[in-house]
């Protein structure tokens, strides 16, 4: 499996400005480039190359292995165009977003990230320091830091390229780790897991992570967004843009520690991961105006992309099972009625009388459909019987 690292560049002041020198060549002769691939029709590596090489050398002081790379994140970046498009993520071909997109070339802010592979970049472990290639030519023993688990995992499994990032006046360099699989072994049974707004996610052992915390900080930071943007002073203006990612580290932070528990609690009994396939809930589902906030701050997805890498880490079994009705049904009895749950915090059930937080009742039928897909999975196959030959009367010649 692939993960990212981050380390933290601690670059002097003239590596600083060489580095942020770099980073806007290389940003102005992507948007170059995507301008001509957008004029030509050129989307295939080998043509734009061809056309933009000399260019790129010239005009833009890039070395030979950092054009190419300018190329190669121009036509990623209209592959990942192409593929949106086809989701449906930029809405349907009538929209207004959709007729800017395909109507006008990519264009690369001046502080975008920059790939860099092998030759333009390389790590010397022991000194905790890197070399990397800038427009004003090698630039060495620039240092890193990190944490230990980060710069171990950094050391042993580091292969492919590193983006080049500056975030806040502060350099990152983002590694990609490729991390051999672990053996999954057999589960026991499964922790269901039921995802929502109030409650992030409850188990069917009946652990519950409440979002209230969360919500109440995204409440305060939305007031202190509100006053900063009525005084609209400079002062103010230097502070929101130090705020703008803060709000979503905080959700993150939340995320991983929520499935860090939950797939440590799952290892340590033996136990798989099973939960709900939520995929296009926000496009289903109609909400009230004062709905509308919350929900579409809801880091449902995240926290499901969480527990899949960090379950495939250590080798736990991870499921996602159909969501329809987990809320509704009894794991009982099996009635499945809109009355049996009358209000959003219980449950009962309207034919054998079944009661308890509905929450939890949601995350034990999510653990019981997983049994039954897993057994469904791992059932053996019986082999093809072979279908009896037709006998044939003899006849023998005296």
């Amino acid at each position: 499996m692939k993960l990212v690292v981050h380390v933290k560049l601690l670059p002097t002041p003239a590596q600083a400005t060489a580095l942020e020198a770099t980073l806007r060549a290389c940003n102005e002769a992507a948007t170059h480039a995507s301008a001509v691939a957008f004029a030509k029709g050129l989307k295939n590596r080998n043509g734009l190359q061809k056309e933009v090489y000399a260019d790129l050398k010239e005009a833009f002081g890039l070395s030979a292995q950092p054009a190419v790379r300018v190329v190669k994140k121009v036509v990623d970046a209209y592959a990942t165009l192409k593929v949106n498009l086809q989701a449906g993520n930029l809405g349907p071909a009538t929209s207004r977003r959709y007729r800017r997109a395909v109507g006008s070339p990519v264009v690369f802010r001046p502080e975008a990230a920059q790939p860099f592979d092998d030759r333009c970049l390389s790590w010397q472990y022991d000194a905790r320091t890197v070399s990397v290639w800038t427009v004003d030519g090698r630039m060495k023993g620039i240092r890193y830091t990190g944490s230990p688990d980060q710069l171990k995992t950094l050391v042993t499994y580091r292969k492919g390229e590193s983006d080049l990032v500056c975030r806040d006046g502060k350099w990152f360099l983002i590694a990609t780790c490729e991390i051999p699989d672990p053996q999954m072994y057999e589960p026991m049974d499964w922790v269901g897991v039921d995802r929502g707004i109030v409650n992030l996610a409850t188990t069917s052992d009946g652990t519950n992570y409440q979002g209230r915390r969360l919500s109440r900080y995204r409440r305060w930071q939305a007031h202190k967004r509100t006053e900063l943007q009525k005084k609209n002073t400079r002062s103010t203006r230097r502070r929101l843009a130090r705020r703008a990612c803060k709000e979503q580290r905080h959700a993150t932070h939340v995320n991983h520690r929520i499935s860090k528990e939950i797939v440590s609690i799952a290892q340590r009994t033996g136990r798989g991961i099973a939960v709900e396939e939520l995929g296009g809930i926000r496009e289903r589902v109609r909400l009230r105006r004062d709905q509308r906030g919350s929900f579409s701050s809801w880091p449902f997805h995240q926290l499901g992309q969480h527990l899949t890498y960090k379950a495939r880490r250590a080798g736990v079994p991870f499921l996602e099972v159909d969501a329809a009705y987990t809320s509704q049904r009894c794991p009982r009895c099996g009635h499945t009625e809109r009355a049996n749950r009358p209000d959003r915090d219980h449950f009962r059930c309207r034919r054998c009388g079944l009661a308890g937080p509905a929450d939890v009742v949601a995350g034990v039928n999510v653990r019981d459909r997983a049994r039954s897909a897993w057994a469904f999975v791992t059932m053996p196959v019986p082999p093809p019987v072979q279908p009896e030959r037709e006998m044939r009367p003899v006849t023998v010649l005296s």
